[in-house]
């Protein structure tokens, strides 16, 4: 999510909305026909009206959902991959009429089930593509943790269940929907539409999807837009349309490593230094820090914007935080509202804890991991020099892990 440099701007496309009466079939689908109608007759198209349009044919609703279907029941967590979902997509496709030249699953050589799929819907070449972006992988889900099988779609109480029916195979069903169905209707879009569904966006890890894409088969993607179907949205009120949130820039995250030692020794004969103690006494610190208050351009504007789109009891402190300069005491009423605290600050979490190595031994070492989202202007050199301070303990090593993936 962008919370740190998104804005609210009134609109009139329709934002996402994930209950099993609408996703993929209604709200999610009217928003991609908008869009890809929208952004590749660029000088010529207007946005739709402000009212909600016609439901997409039955039949494509039905196709969405199959699709959708077929993307949540396929397990693209980060050590099974994405080809076979990339696959999949590809078959859809192939079906629908797309050529095989523009419907390329590529993968890098020494990862290949880390899948990406490529689509070129051909226009009338009056332009540079449109890159429709999203990914196909998901977050790790374990079955003991659900009440339902993450791995297969069920509606209930209507709405879906099923890891990445939020984040983000909902958007990638409706994308490959939207091109069938377009192709079907005969629409040819004044310039090329390029869709890139890529791999391995939520590890951030070994096969970053995009980053391989630009560097190995740019060709494929290169674009003079792009629209990440996986950042901002937008919000309803009793029905109607309220704002659509557009962002300017993307957190970014630093991921460190927290760690500890202690002698060793046996269970029986324990000594005042233990290392899991003095990891565990760190972490307590550290989560009761708050980094300071860092406004950008774009944050000042969606607190303005939102005081009035979304008028209550925090509408005052939204202006009282968006003036220059800033109430503090303000963003620090505001900050006991997670998504606002999240577009106030930097953040630290503690993801992963790990230590000792036998029940009955004592520990020699303990290890944590901290992910922080930064806020656009941060440094990971600031918040590692932050996280140092605040643990305030010499004897926990605190480690940058690999550097980030960028894009450029």
């Amino acid at each position: 999510m962008i919370y740190s440099s998104a804005v609210a701007v009134a609109t009139s496309i329709r934002p996402q909305a994930f209950t099993a009466k609408s996703c993929t079939g209604d709200y999610v689908k009217r928003l991609l026909l908008s869009c890809f109608v929208a952004a590749t007759c660029l000088g010529t198209a207007e946005l739709p009206a402000a009212s909600p349009g016609p439901l997409p044919p039955p039949a494509d609703r039905e196709l969405a959902r199959a699709i959708f279907k077929e993307l949540i029941e396929i397990n693209t967590t980060h050590n099974y991959g994405s080809t076979k979902a990339a696959e999949a997509i590809q078959s859809r496709l192939l079906a629908a009429g797309f050529s095989r030249d523009d419907v390329n699953v590529i993968a890098p050589p020494e990862h290949p089930s880390k899948g990406n799929v490529v689509v070129r819907y051909r226009g009338m070449g009056q332009g540079r593509p449109v890159l429709f972006l999203g990914h196909l992988d998901v977050v790790e889900a374990k079955a003991e943790d659900w009440s339902v099988d993450p791995f297969k779609l069920t509606e209930k109480d209507g709405w879906f269940y099923g890891r990445g029916s939020i984040d983000m195979k909902d958007g990638d069903a409706a994308l490959v929907e939207t091109s069938i169905r377009l192709r079907r209707e005969g629409f040819v879009p004044h310039r090329d539409v390029i869709v890139a569904l890529t791999a391995d966006e939520e590890a951030g890890g070994d096969a970053n999807g995009p980053a391989f894409l630009l560097k190995e088969h740019r060709d494929l993607i290169d674009a003079g837009m792009a629209i990440n179907l996986d950042d901002a949205g937008g919000a309803l009120k009793n029905g109607e349309r309220l704002y659509f949130r557009l962002g300017t820039s993307e957190k970014i995250y630093a991921t460190f490593t927290l760690e500890t030692t202690s002698p060793r020794g046996h269970g029986s004969l324990p000594g005042p230094d233990n290392a899991i103690y003095r990891l565990a006494s760190g972490l307590g610190r550290l989560g009761a820090y708050k980094f300071p208050v860092m406004l950008t351009a774009t944050t000042r504007a969606s607190f303005e914007k939102l005081a009035d789109l979304e008028p209550g009891p925090e509408s005052p402190g939204m202006r009282a935080v968006a003036r220059i300069p800033s109430d503090l005491a303000a963003a620090e009423r505001l900050s006991q509202i997670v998504r606002f605290n999240a577009q106030l600050r930097t953040k630290s979490v503690v993801t992963l804890i790990s230590g000792g190595h036998a029940e009955n031994a004592l520990p020699q070492r303990a290890k944590a991991t901290i992910q922080c989202p930064l806020i656009p202007g941060d440094t990971a050199e600031h918040v590692q020099t932050a996280l140092i301070s605040a643990l305030n303990d010499s004897k926990i090593s605190v480690t940058l892990d690999a550097p980030r993936v960028v894009c450029a």
